[in-house]
């Protein structure tokens, strides 16, 4: 790879201009983690110290500790995060789906093609793996990943393994094509991913045109993997090596837009679509920090999410800024760094970082905190109140999967759906991040902290348009049997008979 690189930097330094901005259209590069925790940077206080580039990117950069996933599950917030809006897509995205994002739906790639924008997808796709949900039907210009989980082996005859695309096109599937070794998490996916990265940068640079990169590799979520260069290196077992190799990812990414000469005109922002998902076991997954449980709850640790934002020149170094943010926000804050309006025909929960970005002041802001199509809880200023909680249930819990290992709060991570909109529990998330101890309903605070927020909620309600649901029907017929391109790789399988049926999630 070095004396690929050394060749790229020779060609790069003979053809690519000496000042090769454009301020007025940015480079983008959006970088989301798959299941990563909050507590897994070492900037956030992780001990095991496999995150220096990471690290590095926070002192280059501007830090943003109070910033929120979506939805604490990978398909609502990498739906929500693409379009700027909390939208029908409430659940996961599994093989035996129907639906997928809706064509209704407008995606930040799509936009940005106003402005000249190249975009590409590396890595998960997750909103829909039939023919018309997959990216390049909406608005990316090209795509090389795969529209699921990396979930398997599977027995052809009963659910086929995933497969990986270049562009419209199948190159293979998951364990047989691309390896992932389930005994030592060996696979060199990452790599993969991050020469596409590499490559795509390269190419547009030289053309010389704008783009949009969404770098969305998946190695921390189970079964976690890493290239043999990083096996074992971690003191946090496979899980912390998966860390290490996107950490050097990032690195290499960084250090190419300066080798490049665009780094000054290159917004990259890093983070990640839900808490770490503590249900896989300490070696599978990662640290939520502080903060309660993790993926899939609307506790803190589901919900908030590293982030880093970098852009030499642009954004002051080594900043922390305390404003609340969430990934829908990178929708309206790229529309605006591309000198775009967002859309007026819809709503847009996003909001514009800039302020925060470029003048480190603050804007108000709610977060809502969604589970399904139910909101769970609201954060205002440094309050939150849980209006509904649940982390599992009983019957889940007595299988052995615990959304909460170690953490269990007695009347707040309740395994059943518990109501508490008559009298929300709300936590000082300054005092108590680990939300433990609910403020007492007979204290001044509580009364005052409550009218607040129940107007926010009032608010809220009033304004809300309900999605459509987009995840509810499956068919064991429409899984990856046959996705477009395996024709040519002798790769397609038979389908069963279709027998739709109503999805049960479980969540």
């Amino acid at each position: 790879m070095e004396i690929l690189y050394l060749s790229i930097f020779f060609w790069a330094s003979f053809f690519l201009p000496a000042h090769s901005q454009n301020v007025s259209t940015p480079n983008i590069i959006i970088m989301l983690m798959d299941d990563m925790g909050w507590g897994d940077l070492g900037v956030f206080g992780q001990p095991s110290k496999e995150t220096p580039y990471l690290d590095l990117m926070a002192s280059q950069g501007m830090l943003f500790p109070n910033f929120y996933t979506a939805n604490p599950l990978c398909s609502p917030s990498r739906a929500a995060l693409l379009t700027g809006r909390l939208n029908g897509m409430f659940s996961y995205t599994p093989q035996e789906i129907v639906g997928g994002i809706s064509k209704d739906e407008l995606l930040l790639p799509q936009m940005l093609k106003k402005r000249g924008y190249v975009s590409k997808i590396v890595g998960k796709w997750h909103l829909g793996h039939r023919e018309q949900f997959l990216p390049l039907q909406h608005g990316f210009d090209q795509w090389f990943g795969a529209p699921n989980c990396h979930f398997g082996p599977y027995n052809d005859s009963n659910r086929p393994n995933i497969p990986l695309y270049n562009n419209s096109q199948m190159i293979g599937r998951y364990y047989e094509d691309f390896k992932i070794n389930q005994k030592t998490g060996e696979s060199n996916l990452t790599q993969i991913y991050l020469q596409e990265g590499l490559d795509f940068i390269f190419h547009q640079t030289l053309a010389r045109q704008p783009f949009f990169l969404y770098w969305a590799p998946d190695a921390t979520h189970a079964p976690v993997y890493a290239s043999k260069r990083f096996l074992g290196k971690s003191q946090r077992g496979r899980y912390g090596d998966a860390v290490m190799e996107l950490d050097y990812s990032v690195g290499q990414i960084l250090a190419w837009l300066g080798t490049l000469g665009i780094d000054k005109n290159t917004f990259v922002f890093f983070t990640s679509d839900n808490g770490a998902a503590l249900t896989s076991g300490p070696l599978q997954s990662g640290s939520n920090g502080p903060f309660l449980c993790g993926k899939e709850t609307t506790f803190e640790g589901g919900m908030r999410e590293p982030a880093i934002a970098w852009w030499p020149g642009r954004i002051p170094a080594g900043m922390v800024s305390s404003q609340v943010g969430t990934v829908m926000d990178l929708f309206t804050t790229s529309l605006a760094l591309a000198g775009l309006v967002a859309p007026d025909d819809r709503v847009i929960d996003g909001l514009d970082l800039s302020p925060a970005l470029f003048n480190n002041s603050l804007t108000d802001r709610a977060v809502f905190y969604y589970r399904g199509n139910q909101m769970m809880a609201v954060r205002v200023g440094i309050y939150k109140a849980h209006y509904w909680t649940w982390s599992n249930s009983w019957e889940e819990f007595n299988q052995g999967i615990n959304f909460c290992p170690g953490q269990e709060v007695a009347g707040v991570t309740t395994h059943t759906q518990q109501e508490h909109t008559m009298q929300p529990l709300i936590f000082h998330l300054g005092r108590d991040p680990g939300e433990k101890y609910p403020i007492s309903v007979l204290s001044k605070e509580y009364q005052d902290v409550l009218g607040r927020i129940s107007a926010v909620v009032e608010q809220h309600v009033k304004t809300l348009v309900p999605g459509q649901p987009q995840l509810n029907m499956c068919d064991l017929a429409v899984m990856n049997w046959s996705p477009p391109g395996c024709e040519k790789l002798g790769k397609c399988l038979k389908p069963p008979p279709s027998q739709p049926y109503k999805c049960d999630w479980p969540h």
